[in-house]
């Protein structure tokens, strides 16, 4: 006698997720075949649940177990088709009841002796399946609590095989001691350091302003000095002025972490904006994203909604400098590979810190600089001009003097009233986009500012007057009047001034005040 059964699951393409139909039939020799497009990590999917379900002690059909995955034209990868397959076969076999099965959501990997490891991509897979109708999901306990994040879907977080079974046939459910495999973190995201503060950076008026601007409006800064100047300390405290994530922002920021296996330890919900650091012998790949068969989100959709900061970014390699051109134009990275197509999120804060030239001391008036001209040339030149362009701030980070030293012990500001006056700015720029897809100044695409806020000529001639001394591009000119809008929102102005665009301008070409 034949038998079918079926269950449901999940295959992730970028932070997008299908509900996968799992189908079992049973009858015939003794064997096992598994179809639908499956990735070499799933074929041995076969091993691992034979091996779960005989240690769980329940019965193994010696017929022959064919595992269909539909859509079959769908590749599929990774292990967390684990727990549905043993489910299926288990529920063919008349071990479960097929109505148990029906509407439910399985996600999990499972060790030999039937343990069930966390997986990830809970958060997007969950989704998908509430989108597609399903009510209940059956996860590892470990990703219990990044499942229940998805309202509208009761979730039963269990540690082996056996308490799934238990579950589903509605007997008593035995404890079991928990798996404390856990995933390393990886090193490109770093955790924001809420103790860093503002005021912890000392003097620095100008560039304690530019960073504050840069917060208020979502722009691109370039902070340029010698070593020790206090560009890292400034860019490591963006993070602090920054407002928390929206719930929506919240999801989709977790989502891309879940699918890179980043998720902090009992941190199931990021609410504060990310801050990735990756250092500058990072490859392409680990900055965009991507891989040979499965691509993975990089540095630049990890930190999606928060900060990617490229310390001494000349010594990037000028390829993996040029590849986020694309996503700072349109905030999202589209890897294409030869099985799939892929697209992650990347709408980040891009923060560059760099010294003037290879010893570092180009410029400045304490010590002396021992590089050819031609070496500070190229290496200025080392952040292409098309990456330039976009950056809407620069500034020139200068070691404070002994009197700005003593000024700045009694009147630093600290982090918590410069991001009070930044939060003002952004509910400001809310309610002027309230009717639009984008959130910050810094968003906002060259035709909408020109045609729905369009200034008068009196107050952006500053900015034509640089393009047309050759000084400004039309991308520039963009670029500028964004941050006029954004130092018009700090001073509580309903639009920018002359004033607002002329100091926008010198911003952008990172000129002293």
């Amino acid at each position: 006698m034949t038998r079918l059964a079926r269950c449901r699951s999940v295959a992730l393409n970028g932070v997008r997720g299908t509900v996968v139909d799992i189908e079992v039939h049973i009858g015939g020799m003794p064997g096992f075949s598994l179809v639908g497009l499956p990735d070499a990590s799933l074929h041995e999917s076969r091993d691992r649940v034979r091996a779960a379900v005989l240690s769980s002690r329940e019965p193994w059909p010696l017929q022959k177990i064919t595992v269909s995955l539909s859509p079959a034209a769908l590749p599929k990868r990774g292990s967390h088709f684990d727990l549905g397959v043993a489910v299926a076969i288990l529920a063919a076999a008349d071990e479960v009841p097929l109505d148990a099965v029906d509407g439910v959501l399985f996600l999990g990997e499972l060790a030999l002796d039937g343990r069930l490891r966390p997986v990830r991509g809970v958060l997007p897979a969950v989704l998908a399946a509430e989108r597609a109708g399903l009510a209940r999901a059956v996860v590892p306990e470990a990703n219990a609590a990044e499942a229940r994040l998805i309202p509208g879907v009761r979730v039963f977080g269990a540690r082996s095989l056996r308490q799934v079974l238990a579950f589903l046939r509605g007997t008593e459910i035995l404890p079991e001691p928990a798996d404390e495999l856990e995933e390393a973190a990886d090193p490109i995201l770093a955790t924001p350091d809420d103790s860093a503060d503002l005021a912890d950076v000392a003097g620095q008026s100008e560039p304690k302003r530019a960073v504050e601007i840069a917060a208020a409006g979502h722009h691109h800064l370039l902070l340029t000095g010698s070593p020790g100047s206090g560009k890292t300390m400034l860019a490591r405290r963006l993070p602090s002025l920054l407002p928390d994530l929206s719930l929506d922002e919240s999801l989709e920021v977790t989502s891309i972490h879940s699918i890179a296996g980043v998720l902090p330890p009992g941190r199931p919900l990021i609410v504060r904006p990310p801050f990735a650091d990756p250092h500058h012998t990072s490859s392409a790949v680990s900055i965009v994203g991507g891989g040979s068969r499965v691509p993975r989100p990089g540095a630049a959709s990890l930190a999606h909604r928060g900060v990617l900061f490229l310390d001494e970014a000349p010594e990037f390699p000028p390829r993996v400098l040029d590849s986020l051109r694309q996503p700072l134009e349109s905030g999202s990275l589209t890897l294409a590979r030869a099985e799939a197509t892929s697209v992650f999120p990347a709408r980040f804060q891009l923060v560059l810190a760099q010294n003037p030239c290879p010893c570092g001391n180009f410029g400045s008036t304490v010590h002396e600089c021992t590089c050819r001209p031609d070496a500070v040339r190229r290496y200025g030149q080392r952040v292409s001009g098309p990456v330039r362009d976009r950056v809407d701030i620069q500034v020139q980070v200068d070691a404070p003097t002994m009197a700005e030293l003593d000024v700045a012990a009694e009147s630093a500001e600290p982090s918590k009233v410069v991001a009070d006056r930044v939060a003002e700015a952004r509910a400001r720029q809310e309610r002027r986009l309230r009717d639009t897809p984008w959130r910050c100044n810094g968003e906002l695409p060259g035709p909408y500012l020109r045609r729905e806020l369009k200034l008068s000529p009196s107050v952006t001639a500053p900015a034509f007057a640089a393009v047309r001394a050759g000084q400004l591009t039309l991308r520039g000119v963009d670029r500028v009047l964004r941050v006029a809008w954004t130092i018009a929102d700090l001073a509580g102005r309903d639009s920018p001034t002359a004033s607002d665009v002329h100091e926008a301008l010198r911003r952008r070409r990172g000129e002293a005040a």
